[in-house]
């Protein structure tokens, strides 16, 4: 989607996605050790940022919209936490080398040539012990209409993520089917991945 979608969509006083944190990530959060440094990818309005920097993390949201880090901002200081903001588009942003405790990636979705390159991204960027924290739309989402993107290459299959992170501790990976009531836009029975890798 471009950047005029998603600052079209954030316009506004209401929260697209909600103000409570993805269910899976409040499971997931529970591998961090305390005070983690985390980046969290296509975070857009902020509740996920939130919701760790509540926890104590250090938390650093990417997102191509500035609308939408605006008001992740906002909602960070309204749950008297904070959180760093950078304004990138995930093609050009710089993971660094080592540098993260964990890469957080909840329904960011992009064409499956970026998320390749974004992968190798990921891998560098973590430390030693650090973990890749994701849930995305399955390909069988297509077929239900309650949330996710409308085209199959933005789609994330298990398998892909068990190949592409083979050389890691596989945490939890697993395909399923949950529902799902965040905001306006994920309403409904949803087809999921689920995955935690912790770098080796």
């Amino acid at each position: 989607m471009s950047l005029e979608f998603w600052n079209n969509r954030y316009d506004g006083e209401q929260y697209v996605y909600g103000e409570k944190p993805n269910d899976f990530l409040m499971e997931a959060v529970k591998q961090l050790p305390p005070s983690s440094s985390v980046l969290s990818i296509g975070e857009g309005e902020g509740r996920n940022a939130a919701f760790l920097a509540k926890r104590g993390h250090k938390v650093t949201a990417v997102d191509q919209s500035e609308v939408g880090l605006r008001k992740a901002q906002k909602l960070a200081l309204s749950q008297g936490c904070s959180i760093e903001t950078a304004v990138a588009d995930l093609e050009d942003y710089q993971f660094g080398e080592h540098q993260w405790d964990a890469v957080v990636s909840i329904f960011c979705h992009t064409p499956n040539i970026l998320r390749m390159s974004l992968y190798r991204s990921i891998k560098a960027g973590l430390k030693v012990g650090g973990i890749f924290i994701v849930e995305a739309y399955a390909p069988e989402q297509l077929a239900r209409g309650t949330g996710g993107p409308k085209e199959i290459d933005n789609l994330v299959p298990l398998e892909e993520l068990l190949t592409e992170f083979s050389d890691f501790e596989i945490v939890r990976a697993q395909a399923t089917t949950r529902l799902i009531a965040e905001g306006h836009f994920h309403q409904g029975l949803s087809d999921v991945t689920q995955f935690i890798g912790r770098r080796k």
